[in-house]
């Protein structure tokens, strides 16, 4: 069984439940996604399915991978990743794999990278309250006092500072599938997901329903 697949954010919207409450869903699409390489414990050490996901125009790929992708004959693909199965031999190289692995009442947890804020201070980054806003006050976002006096005289690592903020992998767990629209490849996930429109996702499946 396949318990890991990949996706894209197309956005976020709102429905409605039969009791009339409206919930926010992240609306993903599970394009075409095909086995391009089966790893063995034989040749690579480990059992893994590697899959491609997203088509990939043939002129932006270099010769190697054009020829590590001849063997499944879909094409070129952008992304690749690896994914554990139960039964390594019940796959096939070129062989599709849809968002039929999912049900509704599915609880998933999706991957992916954050937006991207750049550069940010203390406030913004960690909700620090800053200092006075009035009364002649030159220090509105700095964050204080940082040191440890003389022992141990230094800044202890870990410490919350201005620094680069988003674009970094996070992992929203448990989000639930709320409907599956398998004759345009779209799956509705309760709540948001990491990342803007078309970032690209990890969806693994975490708790079936019971």
């Amino acid at each position: 069984m396949i318990r890991e697949l990949f996706g894209k954010k197309i956005g976020m919207t709102r429905i409605f439940r039969e009791n009339g409450k409206v919930i926010p869903v992240s609306v993903l699409e599970i394009a075409k996604c095909y086995v391009t390489q089966i790893k063995r414990v034989e040749n690579e050490g480990y059992n893994a399915l590697q899959i491609g996901f997203q088509p990939k125009k043939e002129k932006r790929i270099n010769k190697p991978m054009a020829g590590h992708f001849k063997k499944a004959g879909k094409g070129g693909f952008s992304f690749l990743r690896e994914i554990k199965v139960d039964d390594i031999e019940s796959f096939e190289i070129g062989q599709e794999i849809g968002s039929d692995i999912f049900d509704v009442g599915d609880l998933i947890n999706a991957r992916g990278i954050t937006k991207g804020m750049g550069f940010a201070g203390v406030v913004k980054r960690w909700g620090f309250s800053g200092g006075n806003k009035t009364h002649g006050s030159r220090s509105h976002k700095i964050p204080g006092s940082i040191g440890a006096c003389a022992t141990p005289s230094r800044v202890m690592k870990g410490k919350k500072l201005p620094g680069r903020m988003g674009n970094e992998f996070k992992t929203v767990k448990n989000l639930e599938v709320v409907d599956i629209l398998k004759e345009r490849d779209l799956i509705l996930i309760k709540g948001g997901v990491p990342g803007s429109k078309g970032n690209f996702l990890e969806l693994k499946l975490n708790k079936k329903k019971s």
